[in-house]
Parts: structure tokens; C-alpha cells; sequence
């Protein structure tokens, strides 16, 4: 049984070689239906149960990141899901705020007390951000994603009528992603016969801040800006998953590379464990496709709902252990 335990030795965590792949595993599958790769939670995992709490546990974050989210990226391409021009606006965006994420985490943030308060007031963010989105106040000025959570209702019910079984129908073939205009100014697409647009100096501005927020906590930014984009923007879980991902995935790369290579203060490790990370990225990368192939037989008020409760439980938790 020993034999099954490793010694991980840039982190210092000894623990079960198959846990952090079946934590992944888990948490991937269920986070990546609403474009998050799950970095957030495993983040709070990593210092709280194995122990992990040095910079270099955000840099992990990212190899995570780097290995788990291109399965999932690639079935969403595959259904035609992938919002391409949101996608470009969110990595411009993000690029150079990981960068000054960087320096705020090794310089500002390096108590791991501290840097739970920063974890715990951004999960807190999110998480009331996603649980007021299907609340009545909500969903009144959201006429647009009421009706595409009707349509997907109907459908499964008009499917299995029809079939005279409990399959659920899901999104049809043709609930695709359709770039109906994009300029400097703004961005219009088509998503099962809905038109959807936002503002691109909006967006991208929103892509800068959550580039810094995601280079200090290692998530890569795709946990801020996924529940962003369905909040503000008013566009559809279904269409901002994809490129939420992507954007995560190149921005993680940039961040890793940013740890590994950039001066920190003398005798801090900043440097990714690699091998704990790809372990957790093994896992993930099996969660992603399993959770990016069943998000479209899914609700939307179901995913936020449930990543929500998930996201403020997590919060609360990290902000409580600050101050007792």
C-alpha cells in the first residue's frame, strides 16, 4: 500500500499517487459544462487538504490547466460551440494582466493567510454572482437566455415523447455558433435562432481585470470570466464555455512560463510541480471531454445553480479562516 503513496518533492505533498487525477476527474467533469476548468476549486484542495501553499501551488494551478482543458476545447469545437472572435478579445485581454498577476502574488500575496482572504473574496464574487443570475431579479431582464432554457425544455420533452423513453434530448445539430458581424466596436453571433452581441472595448477591458485576478490565484481567469460574460453580457452558458476554456488554457501557458522564468524575492519557490500538476491535469483531462460532451443535455439554470452553491460554500469557508 505504501508503494501507492508519493512523495512529491518541488511541493512537499505525500499523498495517494491516484488522488489528484480522481479529484480532477470529478471536479473537470462537472466545472468545464460551464466553461470553467475547475483550477478554481483545486486551487483550495491543494493548500487546504494536501498541504500546498506557496506560490508555486498557483503556477501547479496552471500546468493543470495547461494539460486538462484540450479535451475539452476540442469537443466543443467539434459541436460547433466555439465563439471564436470572444475568444481572441478574451486572450488579447488577459495576456498582459496574468503578468502583473504574477508580480501581485509573489510580491504582495505570499502569506498563504493572505492569500486565502484574496482566494475567498474572488470565489465569494462568483459564486453571488452565478446564484443572482436565476434568481427572479435576475432572469426579468434576460429575455433571450429564458428563451433558449424554454426551447431546450420543449425539446426534451417534445424528443422524448416521441420516443417513448427518458433520453434526454439535449441541444439540436444545429444549435451552432454563427458570427453574424464582428468590428472594433462590437461583436454580433447567432446561437439557435437567437441573436446575441456585446460591446468588444467592454469586453476586452473586462478580460484585462480578470487577467490580473487570474495570474494571482492561477486559475487562468476562466472561473471570472465565464459567469461574467452570462451575468453582464447576457450571453448563453452554451456559447461562452468554449472559448472561456481556450482563453484559460493560453493564458495558463503564458503564466506558467511567467513563474518559472521571472525573478521572485529570494528563497521563494515559484516554480510549478510538475508532476503534481500533470496528475491533476490527467484527470481533468478525461473530466473536461466527459464534462464538455454532456453540458448540452444539460440546463443552464441547472449548471449555475449547483457551481454556484459549490463556489460560495468555498468562499465563505476561506474568508472565515482569515479572521478566526
Amino acid at each position: 500500500m505504501d508503494m501507492l503513496y508519493m512523495l512529491f518533492p518541488v511541493s512537499g505533498v505525500h499523498t495517494w499517487v491516484f488522488l489528484p487525477p480522481l479529484v480532477a476527474l470529478v471536479v473537470s467533469a462537472f466545472t468545464s459544462m460551464g466553461g470553467v476548468s475547475g483550477a478554481f476549486i483545486l486551487l483550495p484542495f491543494q493548500m487546504s487538504v494536501l498541504g500546498f501553499t506557496s506560490p508555486a501551488v498557483s503556477s501547479t494551478n496552471f500546468v493543470y490547466n495547461i494539460v486538462a482543458i484540450p479535451s475539452g476545447v476540442y469537443r466543443y469545437f467539434k459541436e460547433g460551440r466555439m465563439a471564436w472572435p470572444l475568444t481572441w478579445i478574451v486572450v488579447t485581454g488577459t495576456l498582459p494582466g496574468v503578468f502583473v498577476g504574477y508580480y501581485l502574488r509573489v510580491f504582495y500575496l505570499p502569506d498563504p493567510r493572505t492569500f486565502k482572504l484574496f482566494v475567498g473574496c474572488v470565489l465569494l464574487y462568483i459564486g453571488v454572482r452565478l446564484l443572482y443570475e436565476i434568481s427572479g431579479k435576475g432572469q426579468a431582464s434576460k429575455a433571450k437566455l429564458v428563451a433558449l432554457d424554454r426551447k431546450f425544455a420543449e425539446r426534451s420533452r417534445s424528443m422524448k415523447e416521441a420516443q417513448c423513453s427518458h433520453t434526454a434530448a439535449g441541444l439540436p445539430p444545429e444549435a451552432v455558433v454563427r458570427t453574424v458581424s464582428f468590428t472594433l466596436a462590437r461583436m454580433e453571433y447567432e446561437f439557435w435562432g437567437e441573436r446575441f452581441s456585446f460591446s468588444v472595448p467592454a469586453m476586452f477591458l473586462l478580460a484585462l481585470v480578470v487577467g490580473v485576478v487570474g495570474g494571482t490565484y492561477g486559475i487562468g481567469g476562466g472561473a471570472i470570466i465565464a459567469p461574467f460574460c452570462v451575468a453582464v453580457f447576457d450571453l448563453p452558458v452554451y456559447t461562452v464555455a468554449g472559448a472561456a476554456l481556450l482563453g484559460t488554457f493560453l493564458t495558463s501557458v503564458v503564466g506558467v512560463i511567467f513563474y518559472s522564468v521571472l525573478p521572485a524575492a529570494p528563497g521563494l519557490s515559484t516554480s510549478p510541480d510538475w508532476l503534481l500538476g500533470g496528475l491533476f491535469g490527467l484527470g481533468g483531462f478525461a473530466g473536461m471531454y466527459i464534462g464538455a460532451r454532456l453540458q448540452k443535455y444539460v440546463p443552464q439554470k441547472f449548471i449555475k445553480t449547483m457551481l454556484g452553491l459549490l463556489i460560495l460554500f468555498l468562499a465563505l469557508r476561506y474568508i472565515q479562516q482569515f479572521f478566526w
